[in-house]
C-alpha cells in the first residue's frame, strides 16, 4: 500500500513537471518574439491556427497526432514533447533530492527557468534580461530555506565569477555576452562562492568540450551560445554541489 501510495505521489509530480514543461514551451517561443505569455491560446507556429485543449496534452498530444498539426499537417519539433518529459523527470529528480518541500519548490523553480534560458540561449545567442530577473525570484528566496551558506558566501559568489567573466569581455571582444555574466551573478548569489565556481567549472568543461568539436568539425560559425553550459553547470551545483565538492576533497584528504 505505501509503494502504491508513492508511486501515485511521484506520478502527480511527474504530471505537475510536464505540465510545467508544457508552459515553459510557451515561453521559449513566444520571449524571443515579443509576444505576451500570459495572453492568447497556444497556436500553431506554421499556419498561426489556434491548438484545441484536447490537442494540447503534454506528451501524449504530440504522440495522438503522430508530431503534426491538426489544422495544417505541418510537422511539429520534437523538442515540444522532449522540453515537457524532461521537464517532468527534473521534477522527479529534484524530489529525489530535496524531497517534498519548499527546497524542492525553490530548487525546481530555478531549473525551470534555466531551461528557458538554455533553449533561448541556443536558438538566438541572447539571455533575455526579463529571465535573470526571474531568476531572482527563487535565488532570492533560496536565503530563507538554505540558510547554511550565509549571506557572505552569497555575495562574495555574486562577483566570484561574473567579475572575471566582466573583465574578459572588456578586454576581449565577445568573450562573454552580457547574459552570461548576469546569469552567473543571479545564480552566485543562490549557490555561493563554493558552488559558484563549481558550476562555472562544469560550464567552461562543458562549452569547451563543444567548441573543441566544432573547431575540429570546421564549422563556419564564429560564436557559440555559452549560457546551456553555464545552466547546466548551475543545476547540477544545485542538485549535487555538496556530494561533488566533498568527493574532490576527499580525494586530498581535506
Amino acid at each position: 500500500m505505501v509503494a502504491l501510495i508513492q508511486f501515485v505521489f511521484y506520478l502527480y509530480i511527474f504530471v505537475i513537471g510536464i505540465v510545467i514543461g508544457s508552459f515553459l514551451n510557451v515561453v521559449i517561443y513566444r520571449v524571443p518574439l515579443e509576444i505576451s505569455v500570459a495572453k492568447g491560446r497556444s497556436f500553431c507556429p506554421h499556419c498561426q491556427a489556434p491548438i484545441k485543449g484536447y490537442h494540447n496534452i503534454p506528451v501524449l498530444s504530440y504522440l495522438w497526432l503522430r508530431g503534426k498539426c491538426a489544422d495544417c499537417g505541418q510537422p511539429i519539433s520534437i523538442r515540444y514533447p522532449l522540453v515537457e518529459l524532461f521537464t517532468g523527470l527534473l521534477a522527479l529528480l529534484v524530489l529525489a533530492v530535496y524531497g517534498f518541500s519548499f527546497q524542492w519548490l525553490v530548487v525546481f523553480s530555478a531549473g525551470a527557468i534555466l531551461i528557458c534560458i538554455t533553449m533561448i540561449d541556443f536558438d538566438t545567442m541572447i539571455i533575455p534580461n526579463g529571465l535573470v530577473l526571474a531568476l531572482m525570484a527563487p535565488a532570492l528566496v533560496s536565503f530563507f530555506f538554505f540558510p547554511e551558506l550565509g549571506l557572505l558566501s552569497r555575495v562574495i559568489g555574486i562577483f566570484v565569477i561574473s567579475l572575471p567573466m566582466l573583465a574578459l569581455a572588456l578586454f576581449i571582444p565577445d568573450a562573454f555576452g552580457g547574459g552570461d555574466i548576469k546569469l552567473m551573478a543571479v545564480a552566485g548569489f543562490m549557490l555561493g562562492w563554493s558552488h559558484t565556481l563549481l558550476a562555472a567549472f562544469i560550464g567552461i568543461l562543458l562549452g569547451g568540450a563543444v567548441a573543441v568539436y566544432l573547431l575540429l568539425k570546421k564549422t563556419t560559425a564564429k560564436h557559440m551560445a555559452f549560457g546551456p553550459y553555464l545552466c547546466i553547470g548551475i543545476m547540477t551545483a544545485l542538485l549535487f554541489g555538496d556530494i561533488i565538492i566533498r568527493s574532490y576533497l576527499n580525494l586530498f584528504g581535506l
